[in-house]
């Protein structure tokens, strides 16, 4: 009776994959069982105001941010890596399940990342969109667990720091026996650098440019720490004093002094958690050094100032934009051991405490 149902169980699964679902700010990746990382799209929706029918999502969203008639919208449903507009998260969320999983007679199950500090609102918010999407199951896993796709080894009496930059928030945490020790999550990361860069091409350049052209700047010349070499990049922009298009040129030390403040508000997030760790536990952070993950972790220099300000040797993990998408997968492998909705592993230590 055994085998002959789980003959049934593994004809059932091969119309249903499990899905896991990095929702960030700025980027969704969505990682389907068997198959690895199938999507990576910018978390952008299309909406025809007067319909309300979805036009465009992903790329072809994104490419309409800024240039949209009165009756289309471009909107980007989470800000600061919660959902801020809970209707076009799930609609968005259940094309992306479309698009990677096609027509299947059963739903899958879906491990979905959220911030390490989220309330308990804001995790049913998330719980209620992937089930409302098409979702059988929604597991929810904090982004720093997640980045055991950066090939650290989370399960042994062993400390680890990562620190993990995305487009809304920055998750720093320290790591030990499958669990998160210490930890913290601002509201810093990848949209905090673009608007700093706007702000200053505003003031120093007298200029205005969209969120675009500065991701673009922070992508080519920007960085955190000095380079050894100046790098310049053409920026064209419209002229605040005459209203007409302006081309002018910004450098990357330019780039550093707008990146100062955002930066090192990071940094001290990075000592905190440091100073609230257990001595064992900062002994192995040492020897093991700290592991950065997510796409801001890619601004050049962001390492070196990390292991300067720290005297901590740091690393960006291969692959940091997908790390948290495989962590996911990794998830997918031990869903029997997981618990529907939340795995706020912090949160559950609290309760057994009590």
């Amino acid at each position: 009776m055994a085998s002959f149902l789980q003959r049934i169980a593994k004809k059932m699964s091969l119309f249903s994959s499990d899905i896991g679902i990095d929702l960030g700010t700025a980027t969704v990746l969505v990682y389907v069982k068997g198959k690895g990382v199938v999507l990576n799209e910018p978390s952008v929706v299309a909406v025809d105001k007067v319909s309300g029918k979805i036009l465009a999502v992903g790329e072809e969203a994104q490419s309409m941010l800024g240039r949209t008639p009165g009756n289309i919208v471009a909107i980007r449903p989470l800000r600061e890596g919660v959902i801020s507009d809970y209707e076009m998260t799930e609609r968005m969320i259940k094309e992306f399940i479309a698009k990677v999983q096609g027509i299947h007679l059963f739903k899958p199950n879906v491990v979905i990342c959220v911030p390490s500090i989220i309330t308990e609102v804001e995790e049913r918010a998330v719980i209620d969109a992937g089930t409302q999407a098409g979702a059988k199951r929604v597991f929810l896993v904090e982004e720093p667990v997640a980045a055991i796709g950066a090939g650290i080894n989370i399960n042994r009496a062993n400390g680890n720091l990562v620190v993990d930059i995305g487009g809304g928030t920055t998750d720093v945490a320290v790591i030990s026996l499958g669990g998160i020790v210490e930890s913290t999550s601002i509201k810093v990361a990848g949209d905090k650098f673009d608007e700093a860069i706007v702000k200053y091409v505003r003031r120093k350049h007298n200029a205005l440019i969209g969120d675009r052209t500065a991701e673009e700047i922070k992508r080519t010349v920007g960085c955190v720490y000095p380079r050894s070499e100046e790098a310049i990049m053409e920026v064209r922009g419209r002229c605040l004093m005459t209203g007409l298009p302006r081309t002018f040129t910004v450098s990357s030390s330019e780039i550093l002094d707008a990146l100062e403040e955002v930066s090192s508000a990071i940094v001290e997030a990075v000592h905190w958690v440091l100073e609230r760790t257990p001595p064992e536990l900062t002994g192995d952070i040492s020897a093991n050094g700290i592991t950065m993950t997510g796409g801001g972790s890619l601004i050049w220099g962001f390492d070196k100032l990390i292991a300067s300000k720290t005297g901590i040797p740091t690393r960006v993990a291969d692959e940091a934009v997908s790390c948290v998408a495989y962590g996911t997968g990794n998830c997918l492998e031990n869903l029997s051991k997981m618990q529907d909705g939340t795995m706020n592993l912090s949160r559950q230590r609290q309760m057994k405490a009590r």
